[in-house]
């Protein structure tokens, strides 16, 4: 097959994160099966216009806002007619192939954005995206639907989706499980992590809070925040930890490369995710691969990928305070702490990109139906 996929970044963007990642380990697994992909995405300073890696091609058009137009224009005049399936990835907005694409188009959604608005975009943009994402989703009702999580699947049926249309994947991870839990030793002091973008929606800064507040129970304990701190929102963590009362406890290292990230999941204790929503808790799963439970928020996407209480803690209520108990409970039950990793370790074994990708190819090729 050819396919063309729309999306308006690639895993070498500067924001890129989990979805990037699973586009591209399908994406690298079709052409290893003699498919042709060609991604079109937005372009990033100092990225090539051109790229081809692990066997598919990108093409990088305009920036994060221009992307849409653009991509338009270049399928028009230079692609048109050339794909047996167009892939139209909504991840914040989608790109509308259904009104411009003569070959067979489906969605691919990883999130909805409604609240992530508010967070990721200045007002009173934030505003119209939040009032027309209803719209827009209603105009691509009829197309058939990739997603990765049941949350997805039950945002998109609130707006007028239908159930059988919607065809759900696993998830995977590029990281290997560990081979034994027994071989992984833990830093000396009670280590908490947060990893990944520093960015509004993923609130970084409930983080710290809830870290502060432990602190006064638990004074051994640590945090490390690995990731790159982007725009104001970035600037303001930042600030929260030069001027912590606890500031020679936290360790800011900035983004990591797959090495440091791999130490660090392994040797932390627990690993924090508070964001507002996401498609699926990508680095959750990591975490558990190596050993480490995850505290999260109760949001779409994290829900998901922590049964609370067995591989994890899905707070009962998204606030600091809730966060906070639940990272005191784990450390100080070592018992069920030892419980919480093996069970997460066990879990992530199922979770692999050959399922997701096998599933996927049914899909695209219609051998499902």
């Amino acid at each position: 097959m050819k396919i063309l996929w729309f999306t308006w970044k690639d895993k070498s963007h500067p924001q890129a994160g989990g979805a990037e990642t699973v586009n591209e380990e399908l994406a690298k697994r079709l052409a290893a099966d003699g498919h042709e992909v060609i991604f079109l995405v937005g372009g990033f300073t100092d990225g090539k216009e051109e790229e081809t890696r692990d066997g598919f091609k990108i093409i990088r058009l305009g920036n994060r806002w221009t992307v849409y137009w653009q991509a338009y224009r270049y399928y028009k005049k230079n692609l048109r007619g050339w794909a047996d399936l167009v892939i139209d990835e909504v991840n914040t907005i989608p790109f509308f192939c259904k009104f411009y694409v003569r070959e067979r188009n489906i969605l691919f959604v990883h999130q909805l954005c409604r609240v992530i608005w508010f967070y990721q975009i200045w007002f009173p943009l934030s505003l119209v995206g939040y009032l027309l994402e209803p719209l827009y989703l209603w105009l691509l009702r009829d197309r058939e639907v990739i997603t990765i999580s049941k949350s997805t699947k039950k945002d998109l049926m609130r707006f007028g989706f239908r159930d059988d249309n919607i065809n759900i994947i696993s998830e995977g991870i590029e990281i290997e499980p560990v081979q034994d839990l027994d071989s992984i030793k833990k830093y000396e002091a009670p280590t908490i992590l947060s990893l990944g973008s520093i960015r509004a929606m993923k609130r970084t800064d409930h983080i710290i809070q809830a870290f502060e507040m432990a602190k006064k129970k638990l004074p051994d304990l640590r945090l490390i925040v690995a990731g790159e701190a982007e725009g104001l929102y970035g600037r303001k963590v930042l600030r929260l930890i030069k001027v912590s009362a606890y500031r020679g406890s936290i360790e800011y290292l900035g983004r990591v490369d797959v090495a440091k990230k791999l130490e660090l999941l392994q040797r932390s204790h627990i690993l924090c995710a508070t964001s507002v929503k996401e498609g699926w808790g990508l680095v959750v799963t990591e975490a558990a691969s190596q050993g480490t439970p995850a505290i999260v928020y109760d949001v779409d996407g994290l829900r998901d990928v922590v049964r609370s209480g067995n591989t994890g803690v899905v707070c009962k209520k998204n606030n600091i305070i809730n966060f906070t108990n639940s990272i005191l409970e784990i450390l100080e039950k070592k018992i069920e702490y030892q419980k919480l990793r093996r069970l997460a370790w066990d879990l992530s074994k199922g979770i692999n990109f050959s399922k997701s990708y096998q599933k996927f190819l049914n899909l695209v090729t219609g051998e499902n139906k």
